[in-house]
């Protein structure tokens, strides 16, 4: 029997320098495709960030111009002599306020 185990082990000693070299080519091929996969990814994801920083600087762009925009139409203009002011006081009844003086 003992015979039997040591036939086996300088086998495995002699014959296993090519399994262990198509392992060491395979491993060296698995890390090749996993860096590449990695590095598709990483583009794919700096892309992505990318992009998302082009949107969030054009939606910064437009709600300053929309404050902008708010800004210069909020401003009060000088009211036209001509114009009287009138508010409804329920149904349809107003009361006008200026009619009766006189233009400044």
């Amino acid at each position: 029997m003992d015979r039997l185990m040591g036939a086996q082990s300088s086998a495995a000693r002699n014959g296993g320098s090519a399994w262990k070299s198509l392992a060491w080519i395979g491993g060296a091929l698995a890390t090749a495709a996993a860096a590449a996969v990695a590095a598709v990814l990483a583009v794919f994801f700096a892309a992505t960030v990318v992009v998302i920083a082009l949107m969030a600087s054009c939606l910064l762009a437009l709600a300053g111009l929309a404050m902008r925009a708010r800004r210069s139409t909020a401003r009060a203009r000088p009211a036209d002599p001509s114009i009287i002011e009138a508010h409804n006081v329920g149904g349809h009844s107003w009361v006008a306020y200026g009619w009766d003086r006189q233009a400044r």
